[in-house]
């Protein structure tokens, strides 16, 4: 019964995502080219969050890294460019539509807060965050070429953040701070439940041409070689646990996190957290409505019945837990970036994503990043 829900969660997940137009607002990158999870072979000492001096390049002009050819010009510090990463089955150009983003709205709020440099790479939507996380590796990378600064802060939603990780690891010399918005840093029983009912490999196999067939005019970033099955074992407890111990967080970045409590879950001693900052706590007395394509994997989620833990309907507070937690929001998966096209998150929840993006990107600021 367990796996019966959990398809038909994931089946209904992915109808919402059919029903979204997406194309990036603000400055676009495009995904970078797939590889696999490599070394971390920097000589350099990894930098601190507020460290913005560095010289671009080495004593001929090129680019210390052997990145390509630079001005040897000192890099800009803080603030530092903010780059928004997307999720499983996320987008830039969905169906060729250009009005709407994943961050629905967030891009333009950020910038009429002052805030122009506000970037949206587009990675595989179906891919795990070995081969996502090089994409955007090599986003940031040219973003910083672009802008001149040393550093970007990374803010990523659900596995967006795992892929921000990986990039942080491998380059802290590049990343100030990585934020996390309901990213499954511990698995998700429901990749768990999923996987188990596509035991054969020829079901997976039909299941993943299935998605490149028909993703392909759909999600502009999809690869040649990607993967649904391949992204869920990464999402798997096994697969997360592997992924966990290959990328450790790196020294000189910042690392923090936010959960979605939703289901009309009030979060309990999950969501707890003194300190809470203001875009947070004021929000702590609304109550969420999950979304009809989540309930189901929420309720999977929950389990115990008489005392469920807290989640969005596809990661709980506990797996969203990583470096310094901030609290939860009151949001199911879909509202933390105010899908579906904007919509209220339900009747009585005060939620606006867009506020809580501008919280965070203003409390960066505050830290001197």
């Amino acid at each position: 019964m367990r796996r019966a829900l959990a398809s038909m969660s994931v089946l209904a997940l992915v109808a919402c995502a059919g029903d979204v137009s997406e194309a990036s607002a603000g400055h676009d990158s495009s995904s970078g080219s797939s590889g696999p999870l490599i070394a971390d072979t920097s000589t350099e000492a990894p930098a601190t969050p507020d460290d913005g001096g560095t010289t671009q390049g080495g004593a001929d002009g090129t680019s210390g890294d052997g990145a390509g050819d630079t001005t040897g010009e000192p890099l800009l510090g803080a603030p530092y460019p903010v780059v928004l990463a997307h999720g499983f089955f996320g987008f830039e150009d969905f169906a060729g539509v250009d009005f709407v983003t994943y961050y629905f709205g967030v891009v333009d709020d950020l910038e009429a807060q002052g805030e122009p440099l506000v970037f949206t790479p587009a990675v595989d939507p179906f891919n795990d965050s070995t081969v996502r996380g090089m994409q955007l590796l090599a986003a940031v990378e040219e973003i910083v070429a672009e802008t001149g600064h040393a550093k970007v802060n990374l803010v990523g939603h659900s596995q967006g953040g795992l892929d921000a990780r990986l990039v942080a690891h491998l380059r802290p010399d590049l990343v100030a701070s990585v934020t996390t918005i309901a990213t499954p840093h511990h698995g998700t029983v429901v990749a768990d439940v999923v996987l188990g009912l596509v035991p054969n490999s020829d079901v997976q196999g039909l299941a993943d041409e299935l998605a490149n067939l028909l993703g392909g005019a759909l999600w502009s970033e999809l690869e040649p070689d990607s993967s649904v099955f391949v992204a869920l074992q990464q999402l798997s407890t096994p697969g997360i646990a592997a992924f966990n111990a290959m990328v450790p967080d790196a020294p000189g970045v910042v690392y923090r996190s936010i959960g979605g409590r939703s289901s009309l879950h009030g979060g309990g001693s999950a969501c707890d957290v003194a300190d809470a900052p203001p875009y947070i706590a004021e929000l702590d007395g609304d109550l969420d409505t999950i979304d009809g394509g989540l309930a189901l994997s929420a309720a999977i989620l929950s389990e115990d019945v008489l005392s469920p833990e807290p989640n969005d309907g596809l990661v709980t507070v506990t797996s969203a837990t990583w470096g310094t937690f901030l609290g939860c929001i009151p949001a199911d998966h879909l509202d933390e970036v105010g899908q579906l096209l904007g919509d209220a998150p339900g009747l009585g929840n005060d939620l606006d994503h867009r506020a809580v993006y501008r919280g965070i990107v203003a409390e960066l600021r505050q830290m001197g990043l």
